[in-house]
């Protein structure tokens, strides 16, 4: 079973049925790390250590004592207290002391073992371990709100043999559940362990897709948690929306961290916001900066937008050295630029459809009735006059041709007649 490759349903598939390269066959779950050691000779042999990982974001390492031939997917029984648990081999090898380094696990610190790999009646007993999780959740948070504790329990995973469950839950306060754990007990008969999480921890747990379009960052690759600010966003010059800086955790996007430090190497190299700009006809105040573009907004008032100008990083320092050398300039821009450039909007919310007051607008109702209609008939009545004297006259036209077309049959009538007198 080292060969082989675990699929979703933890069944082993066979080299024929899988058509993929050796490094798309290792699991791609949640918190996967590339084993960059893997081609290197001795890579595998040079630690017995050995990450496995459990329900979600949950890894622990263990120490691999019985020198067993494992690989990157297999399922191994280890240590656990009390019993065994089940896991997935998610790394081997001298890359397994890095993340331990990286996840603060200390040297000294007490490792458990792996037992061996797991059977198939092992197999079969965490299967049914797991299929209890989602009613136990469900059941839990009745329980808790029962007993009315200021708590969510957001997780439940069991142990492996099903000799235990982990409750993860959540609280803003301290939580005095010793009389849960009580019931917990009664109600499921196995030991209960309860964990506190943050939202974040919780977040990363469920997983789901960002607004970026990509799995979440903590359920994809992030183990630590740095704390994010409001002047992140500030230094980036985004809305302050909290809505929009609100991950699905309800917190602050961990990804406002990600560029902070870019954004704030670039304002080194930019003029400060404090400085005051002398031209020989007003003195400009900082309005705003575009990172991007590298350009600075000014304005001839501190506290409203007031005849801006708009020009480069570089001609803002030239105009700060002519001032402190006791010069101003015509003007910001240099000659030949225009005084102010149009600005050409990348994107127009045309639709309103960002606008968080878009459904509170009422719809106007039309104005019908009679009045509408008399002033319609108001405003058209020389056209009115127009086509009806057109009209009139073409009737009276077509009755006079229509009169002389009778009056001449008569008349014809009349002239044969009298030919026919003289005839006779």
């Amino acid at each position: 079973m080292s060969n082989d490759i675990i699929n979703d349903n933890n069944n082993p598939v066979s080299p024929e049925e899988n058509n993929t390269t050796p490094q798309r066959q290792y699991p791609r779950g949640k918190l996967h790390c590339y084993n960059w050691l893997s081609d290197i000779p001795g890579g595998f042999v040079d630690s017995e250590l050995v990450e496995v990982q459990f329900k979600n974001t949950r890894k622990g390492y263990y120490k691999n004592s019985t020198n067993i031939p494992l690989e990157i997917g297999d399922m191994v029984a280890v240590e656990a207290s009390p019993g065994h648990d089940i896991g997935q081999v998610s790394l081997i090898g001298a890359l397994v002391k890095l993340q331990m380094k990286k996840a603060n696990i200390k040297p000294d610190a007490e490792i458990k073992r792996v037992f061996r790999k797991a059977k198939p009646a092992d197999l079969e007993k965490y299967e049914e371990a797991k299929a209890k999780e989602n009613d136990t959740m469900i059941r839990s948070r009745k329980i808790a709100a029962s007993l009315n504790l200021d708590m969510k329990i957001g997780d439940v995973e069991y142990q492996g043999d099903g000799n235990k469950a982990i409750f993860y839950y959540i609280a803003d306060e301290r939580v005095d559940f010793r009389q849960l754990i009580k019931v917990l007990a009664e109600v499921f008969r196995v030991r209960i362990e309860m964990k506190q999480i943050g939202a974040r921890q919780e977040a990363g747990r469920i997983g789901g897709i960002g607004p970026c379009g990509r799995p979440l960052c903590c359920a994809s690759w992030m183990t630590n948690f740095v704390s994010v600010a409001t002047s992140a966003a500030r230094y980036q010059d985004i809305s302050m929306n909290p809505q929009k800086l609100a991950g699905q955790c309800a917190k602050l996007k961990c990804c406002l961290n990600f560029e902070v430090d870019t954004y704030a190497e670039a304002v080194k190299r930019m003029p400060s916001k404090d400085i005051k700009l002398e031209t020989a006809d007003a003195t400009y105040y900082h309005f705003k900066t575009d990172i991007f573009k590298r350009e600075i907004t000014y304005s001839t008032d501190k506290s409203i937008p007031a005849n801006l100008v708009t020009i480069d990083v570089q001609r803002a320092f030239e105009i700060i050295s002519m001032n402190k050398a006791g010069e101003k300039p015509l003007k910001l821009q240099r000659d030949g630029e225009d005084v102010a450039k149009e600005q050409v909007k990348e994107f127009g919310d045309i639709v309103g459809q960002d606008s968080l007051t878009r459904f509170d607008k009422k719809k106007k109702k039309r104005k019908g009735g009679k009045g509408n209609n008399n002033d319609r008939n108001q405003n058209n009545a020389p056209e009115n006059k127009r086509r009806q004297g057109n009209n009139e006259r073409r009737s009276k036209k077509e009755g006079n041709n229509n009169r002389n077309q009778n009056g001449d049959r008569p008349q014809r009538q009349r002239e044969h007649s009298s030919n026919d007198k003289h005839e006779n």
